[in-house]
């Protein structure tokens, strides 16, 4: 059985920094397509990174350039480093594995149908003054 576990969410000032980790178990991060999702209160979720089992990313243009994310297939455990955050970051974050190419469109900007098999709990992300 999958499951993953993320931390790292909290409350930051415009500007500010987190590092969200999303820790899988019950298979292996090198092998999987993972993405990071968000979803604001009232707001549709959107796509914010999706990494491919090769290393390759694709980003949402709103966190190109200030999100980065990473993995540690020692660790099994997947990264979201979040710099220069503004309030519009906002939002409850999700990891999920066992995502389609699809995904990685979507978090492009693409409307269209996707998958990605599991998702994590969520955790909540705040960018405020």
């Amino acid at each position: 059985q999958v499951q993953l576990v993320e931390s790292g969410g909290g409350s930051v000032q415009p500007g500010g920094s987190l590092r969200l980790s999303c820790a899988v178990s019950g298979h292996t991060v090198s092998s999987y397509y993972m993405s990071w999702f968000r979803q604001a209160p009232g707001k549709k979720r959107e796509g914010v990174v999706f990494i491919d089992s090769a290393g390759r990313t694709t980003y949402a243009d709103s966190v190109k350039g200030r999100f980065t994310i990473s993995k540690d297939n020692a660790k099994n455990t997947l990264y979201l480093q979040m710099n220069s955050l503004k309030p519009e970051d906002t939002a409850m974050y999700y990891c999920a594995v066992d995502c389609d190419r699809s995904a990685a469109r979507v978090v492009a900007g693409w409307n269209i149908q996707y998958r990605c098999t599991y998702w994590g709990q969520g955790t909540q992300v705040t960018v405020s003054s």
